[in-house]
C-alpha cells in the first residue's frame, strides 16, 4: 500500500509505461575518418535530441550504440503515439550541401589494370561460348542458370525472367529476343554493357501502350532541377509556354525546342524524348500525353518540373516475350576506376550555418529560405561564388539538387538563399530543422516500433499489484517468524519504501518496468539485514545477555556481513550502469538506490526504536515476544 499511493504520483514514465514511440537510426559514417567516427556519432546525437527536446516530448531519450562498425542512434519519445509524426518531428536528416560542377575527367586505367580487364574479358567470352553451346545440344538451361549465371535476381528461378518490354530490358536482349523463334536459345552471345548473355525465348503477347513524344519544357523559380541564366517565375514561365503552343507545329517543333527548352537532356535533339510507357513519366504528363491523338500538341502542361508543350508523334502497342538469361559478367574501366560524379563536394554545408530564416522573394514573392553563414562558411562561399562565375553550383537538401542557380557575381557577404518550391509550413520547418544544427553525417531510419499506452498501463498496474503483494508476504513473515522485532521491521520496511521512492521523484527518476524491478527486489534486500540482524539477537539472548546488550551485539556482529553483501550487490549495479544499456541501467540504479537506503532503515532506523522499545522490556532475556530466543543453560 505504501507503494502504491506513492508511486502513483509520478508524473514520468518510460516508454514501456507511457507508451510511445522507438526510433533506430543508422549513421553513415563510410565518409568519416575511423579516429573521428565515434565523435561524430555523438554530434548527431547532440543535434538529435536538441530537435526532440524543443518539441514538447516528456523525457525523450536518446542514445548511441556500435554494432561492428555501424554506429546507431536509439530515439525513444514517450507519450506519442503516431510513428509519422514522431518521424517527422526529427526529420530525416537535413543534409545541406553546397557543389560544383565536377570538370576532373577520371584518369586513364594503367598497363597492368588494361592487362588484366582484357585478361579477365577474353576468359569471360570464352567461358559464356562453352554454356551457349551446352545450351543449344539441350542440356537444362534453368540448371545452367543456377550454376554459371552472375544475374544474381534471375539465377535462382532458372534464369526466367517473365514478360519484357522494349523498355523493360536492354535494347540488345530485347532486338535478339524478337528474332529468335519460341522455345529456342538465341544462336550467338548477346553482348551488352554487363556482359554476355545467352538468351533463351518464351511466348509472346500484346504489352502496353506506347507513346514517340517530344517536348518544350520551360521550367520556372522553385521548380525541380531548374537552372540557367534565364530563370522565369511560374506565371511567367506558364505564358511562355502558351505562347510556344501557339507557334508550333508539327514541322517547326523540333526547332523551338532547340532555340527555347530548359531541358538540356533533349533540347539538342529536338526535345525527341523516343518512346515511353506510362510508367516511366509523371502522372500529369502520362495523363496529357496518352489521352492524345496521334500528331497532336497539347500544353502547356504543368509538372513539378516546369510547363511543357507536348507534341504526341506516334503510338504503338509493344510486344512483350517471354525471356530467360544467363550473364557472365565482364569488367569495365569503371570497375578500376569508378565514373565521377557530375557535382563534387566544395567543404560548404550545414556544419558551416549560423542562421536560417524564411523570407520571400521580393521580385516574385515565392517562398524562400535564407541562410547565413558564420566566418569559414563565409570565406568558403566566397571563393566557390569566385571560381565559378558563369557557371553553375547546386545546392542539395538531403542528397538532391533543390536548386542550381548560375553564378554571376562573387558574394563575399556570407549570404544564400534555398529556392525549392516551398509552402510557408515546408520554410518553416526547414528553417527551424536547419537552426536545430546540422548533423555532420547522414543517417538512416532503419526500424520504428509503436508502443501502446494500454500495455504500458497493464504492466504498470500489474507490477504495482505484485509489489503489494510481495511487501504484504514479507511483512507477514517477518512478525510470524520475529514477534516484535518483526513488527518493527515491517515499520522500518514501509519508512524504507516512502524514503526511497521520495528520494525518486526528488532526483527525478524515470519510471521503468525494469526500474521497478530492481525496486520490488531491494523490498527483499532491505529486510535481509534485518534476518541477519534478528538471528544475531537470537543467539545473544540464548547465551544469556540481558536485552540491550544483546541487541547491541546482534547489530555489531552482523554489521560486518551486512556490509559485505550489499557491497558486492553494489559493485555488480556500477557494473550494470557502465555497460549496460537504458532498461539495464534503470534496474541497476534503482537497485542500488534501493540498497542504500535499506542499510540506512535497517540499521539506524530499526536499532534505534529497538532500543526504545527495549527499555520496556529491561529485565526480559527472551521468550515468544523477542523472537522465541531461550536461555542457553548448558
Amino acid at each position: 500500500m505504501c507503494a502504491e499511493n506513492s508511486a502513483g504520483e509520478f508524473s514520468e514514465y518510460s516508454l514501456d509505461l507511457q507508451g510511445g514511440v522507438q526510433l533506430i537510426y543508422e549513421a553513415d559514417v563510410r565518409d568519416i575518418p575511423a579516429a573521428d567516427q565515434a565523435a561524430s556519432v555523438e554530434g548527431v546525437r547532440d543535434v538529435v535530441e536538441r530537435r526532440v527536446s524543443g518539441m514538447g516530448v516528456g523525457e525523450p531519450t536518446v542514445q548511441t550504440s556500435q554494432v561492428g562498425e555501424s554506429y546507431r542512434l536509439n530515439v525513444e519519445l514517450p507519450g506519442v503515439t503516431d510513428i509519422g509524426q514522431a518521424i517527422k518531428m526529427i526529420g530525416e536528416t537535413p543534409i545541406l550541401e553546397f557543389k560544383e560542377e565536377n570538370r576532373e575527367p577520371p584518369r586513364d586505367l594503367t598497363a597492368e589494370e588494361k592487362a588484366d580487364l582484357d585478361k579477365f574479358n577474353q576468359e569471360a567470352k570464352k567461358r559464356a561460348e562453352e554454356i551457349l553451346a551446352r545450351a543449344k545440344k539441350g542440356e537444362d538451361f534453368a540448371a545452367l542458370s543456377r550454376e554459371f549465371s552472375a544475374h544474381e535476381e534471375s539465377k535462382n528461378n532458372g534464369g526466367y525472367i517473365g514478360f519484357v518490354g522494349p523498355l523493360s530490358l536492354e535494347p540488345e536482349l530485347y532486338d535478339v529476343a524478337a528474332k529468335t523463334p519460341p522455345q529456342g536459345v538465341a544462336k550467338s552471345l548477346v553482348e551488352t554493357s554487363r556482359g554476355y548473355d545467352i538468351l533463351k525465348r518464351g511466348g509472346e503477347r500484346d504489352g502496353e501502350p506506347q507513346a514517340k513524344a517530344r517536348h518544350i519544357l520551360i521550367c520556372y523559380l522553385g521548380s525541380r532541377n531548374c537552372s540557367g541564366e534565364q530563370q522565369y517565375t511560374k506565371e511567367e514561365a506558364r505564358q511562355k509556354a502558351a505562347d510556344l503552343y501557339n507557334q508550333a507545329n508539327a514541322a517547326n517543333f523540333a526547332e523551338l525546342a532547340e532555340k527555347n527548352s530548359t531541358d538540356s537532356g533533349s533540347k539538342s535533339q529536338g526535345g525527341d524524348l523516343g518512346w515511353l510507357s506510362r510508367g516511366q513519366l509523371s502522372s500529369a504528363f502520362a495523363d496529357a500525353l496518352f489521352s492524345a491523338k496521334k500528331g497532336e500538341i497539347i500544353g502547356p502542361v504543368e509538372t513539378e518540373f516546369g510547363w511543357h508543350v507536348i507534341f504526341k508523334e506516334d503510338e504503338r502497342i509493344s510486344r512483350e516475350y517471354e525471356v530467360s538469361r544467363i550473364l557472365v559478367r565482364t569488367k569495365t574501366a569503371e570497375d578500376y576506376v569508378p565514373s565521377a560524379s557530375e557535382w563534387k563536394t566544395t567543404g560548404l554545408s550545414g556544419k558551416q550555418l549560423e542562421r536560417a530564416e524564411v523570407v520571400s522573394d521580393p521580385q516574385t514573392g515565392a517562398v524562400q529560405v535564407s541562410l547565413k553563414f558564420n566566418g569559414e562558411g563565409a570565406d568558403l562561399f566566397k571563393d566557390l561564388t569566385e571560381r565559378n562565375i558563369g557557371a553553375p553550383i547546386a545546392i542539395f537538401l538531403d542528397g538532391e539538387a533543390i536548386s542550381i542557380p548560375t553564378v554571376n557575381t562573387v558574394i563575399a557577404d556570407g549570404n544564400a538563399v534555398i529556392s525549392g518550391n516551398f509552402t510557408i509550413t515546408e520554410a518553416r520547418l526547414l528553417a527551424q530543422r536547419l537552426n536545430a544544427g546540422a548533423l555532420p553525417v547522414p543517417v538512416e531510419l532503419i526500424s520504428q516500433q509503436a508502443i501502446g499506452a494500454t500495455l504500458g498501463a497493464e504492466s504498470l498496474a500489474t507490477s504495482l499489484k505484485a509489489g503489494v503483494i510481495g511487501a504484504l508476504l514479507i511483512m507477514i513473515f517477518m512478525i510470524l517468524i520475529y514477534r516484535l522485532p518483526g513488527l518493527i521491521s515491517v515499520v522500518s520496511l514501509c519508512l524504507y519504501i516512502a524514503f526511497t521512492l521520495a528520494i525518486f521523484k526528488l532526483i527525478g527518476v524515470t519510471i521503468t518496468l525494469a526500474g521497478i524491478a530492481g525496486f520490488l527486489m531491494s523490498l527483499g534486500v532491505a529486510v535481509d539485514a534485518n534476518v541477519l540482524i534478528f538471528e544475531r539477537l537470537k543467539e545473544e539472548l540464548r547465551h544469556g545477555k540481558s536485552l540491550r546488550t544483546a541487541i547491541e551485539e546482534g547489530f555489531l556482529r552482523a554489521w560486518t556481513s551486512i556490509r559485505d553483501g550489499n557491497a558486492s550487490t553494489l559493485i555488480t549495479c556500477a557494473i550494470l550502469i557502465w555497460f549496460g544499456t537504458s532498461f539495464v541501467k534503470g534496474f541497476a540504479i534503482t537497485l542500488a538506490i534501493g540498497i542504500l537506503v535499506s542499510l540506512f532503515t535497517a540499521i539506524t532506523v530499526t536499532r534505534v526504536i529497538l532500543r526504545f522499545v527495549s527499555a520496556w522490556f529491561a529485565d526480559y532475556s527472551g521468550g515468544w515476544l523477542f523472537l522465541g530466543g531461550k536461555r542457553d543453560r548448558s
